[in-house]
């Protein structure tokens, strides 16, 4: 095993920088502007031309937030900040419904199309008000995000209504998925308007994050009983390799965040030690999207395929975890999981990154942009890995 060079670690500088510059945002800017009814058309066949007209309003925040972080950590681009501006006064429009629940897709012209009991809808808008408020001095964004972020913390402690329950109280659960999207949004709040509340929860979440650990089965789980334990049934063994390994890097971003906090980085480093290991595929390269605990089947049919967004958390993580500690094997993770992904999701010739391959990796679907892929896991790892390693 071997860590980076100088040179080598400059030389990737530049190339997530010029990914994300030339070849990433280029494709979706400016084509998914939608002059006429404001917000973005981020659903897109492989050569960028339309693939449906609904809006999923994840990437209406997704998308603004993007283009706001770049605006105030990158380059004062005038047109990033007014693309920013439309998908803000969308999700204010027309994204959030009567009981100030937002709702997951919408028509090209915001009517309501379809409403989960999540709230990531929720998550994804305070990270774009906040980062636009920051963006534009615009106090007014600053402060909804700050009150959306407020509203979110009563559905989390359940004082609010979210919707029916997915489980029955035979066997309640409680999924990584709150902690880990709510740690994240809350220091995006930090670091963008300099929210107290926000800073005084950030622990909360990660003390939540902790009772997915399980030191001594050596993984990180998708679902655990209230008390963390393990529910030893089919949904209770699945574990989600990606969202362990981005949790791991929103843990190891805090410890960097409080200069250096160690039992923080330990944390971090273990999230992803342990996932890893039972992640990577050590047969074809890439990372499984579902493992079973034990090793046996697992219910999902499509659990060995590889997805673009575990790849894009995996870069970061392991590139996070090596400037945190200095360790050889993570820079080789990083060599492997960085070649493995630009080798099978990078298209060379419209720009951007597939998003679904087999295990073999070879791409079963040439989609651009749906529900769930738009333009976030790979341009935000393209900007936090140039920014981290800028700062090196």
């Amino acid at each position: 095993m071997k860590g980076y060079t100088k040179e080598e670690l400059g030389k990737l500088a530049s190339f997530y920088r010029a990914g994300l510059l030339d070849g990433t945002l280029p494709f979706w800017l400016p084509r998914v502007l939608d002059e006429e009814h404001g917000g973005y058309l981020t659903m897109r066949e492989r050569d960028g031309a339309l693939l449906d007209d609904d809006k999923p309003v994840w990437f209406q925040g997704r998308f603004s937030w993007l283009l706001s972080t770049l605006h105030r950590t990158v380059e004062p681009r005038l047109e990033w900040l007014e693309a920013a501006r439309s998908g803000v006064e969308f999700l204010r429009d027309h994204c959030f419904d009567q009981d100030d629940r937002m709702f997951f897709l919408v028509s090209q012209e915001g009517k309501p199309l379809r409403k989960r009991r999540y709230f990531f809808s929720e998550a994804f808008a305070v990270m774009a008000l906040a980062s636009y408020g920051a963006a534009a001095g615009c106090e007014e964004s600053a402060e909804q995000a700050r009150q959306l972020f407020r509203l979110c913390l009563e559905y989390i402690d359940g004082r609010l209504p979210t919707g029916e329950a997915k489980w029955m109280e035979e066997r309640p659960t409680r999924s990584i998925g709150v902690p880990m999207i709510f740690l994240h949004v809350a220091q995006q709040l930090v670091e963008t308007v300099d929210d107290e509340l926000a800073e005084e929860v950030i622990d909360e979440f990660i003390g939540e994050i902790r009772l997915f650990v399980d030191d001594d089965r050596k993984c990180v789980f998708e679902q655990v009983a209230p008390d963390g334990s393990l529910n030893d049934h089919l949904d209770g063994r699945t574990l989600n390799p990606g969202h362990a390994i981005e949790a791991a890097w929103f843990i190891l971003h805090e410890a960097k965040r409080r200069g250096g906090d160690k039992e923080l980085s330990a944390l971090g480093c273990r999230m992803l030690d342990y996932m890893w290991k039972r992640g990577w595929d050590e047969e074809h390269g890439g990372l499984f999207h579902f493992v079973d605990l034990h090793g046996k089947p697992v219910q999902e049919y499509w659990h060995d395929m590889k997805f673009w967004w575990p790849h894009c958390e995996a870069i970061i993580a392991t590139l996070l975890a090596y400037r945190m500690t200095g360790e050889d094997r993570y820079a080789e993770w990083h060599r492997l999981v960085h070649d493995y992904s630009y080798q099978t999701f990078a298209d060379e010739e419209h720009g951007e990154w597939f998003g679904y391959a087999d295990r073999n990796g070879r791409i079963s679907n040439t989609t651009k942009g749906n529900h769930f892929k738009g333009p976030f896991h790979l341009p935000r790892m393209q900007w936090y890995c140039a920014r981290l390693l800028d700062e090196w």
